[in-house]
């Protein structure tokens, strides 16, 4: 019997990352796609290259969480999201739902505890748990049964945090 192989998506890392990376007119409607382009073009090279049995992606629902309660300045730096990436969120969540891939968010969570709660799960019953972001705050999640797959620029240069490459 082969062993689960579970990906978690930091959906909100990653397409911010895409929307960024990759450059692309509005279509003839006026509509802003680069960000779900990029992030289905990196969707299909992970179900590729990871063939994993399950899939989720979680995403930051919202600014305000259990955080912005306790520490009002939290994240405050943070410039405003563009609205021509907001506008394509539900474009990504119909991406997701047409693949089948649960598009996970939670009222006052951000997408980093829906993912660290997930892959810890996974992990301690024994699936190989790979999470996919660009945040590193995810690498200390690495430990036997998860790696952590780090996007370093754009969406293709991506490097692989087991534990002996998180040591050194």
């Amino acid at each position: 019997m082969s062993r689960e192989k579970f990906a978690v998506l930091d959906g909100s890392s990653l397409f911010f990352r895409a929307f960024y990376a990759l450059q692309l007119p509005p279509n003839a409607r006026g509509v802003h796609t680069n960000a779900v382009h990029g992030f289905a073009m990196m969707l299909v090279k992970l179900l590729k290259e990871l063939a994993p049995t399950q899939i989720v992606i979680a995403f930051d629902k919202s600014r305000t969480t259990f955080r912005t309660a306790l520490y009002p300045d939290y994240k405050g730096t943070r410039d405003k999201t563009p609205e021509e990436l907001i506008a394509q969120i539900p474009l990504l969540k119909e991406l997701a739902q047409s693949l089948g891939i649960p598009f996970l968010e939670m009222d006052d969570y951000e997408a980093d505890d829906i993912i660290g709660t997930l892959a810890t799960q996974a992990a301690e019953q024994g699936a190989e748990t790979v999470v996919v972001t660009g945040d590193r705050d995810a690498l200390q999640l690495v430990r036997e049964n998860i790696r952590v797959l780090f996007t370093r620029k754009g969406m293709t240069d991506l490097l692989l945090y087991d534990e002996k490459l998180f040591l050194e």
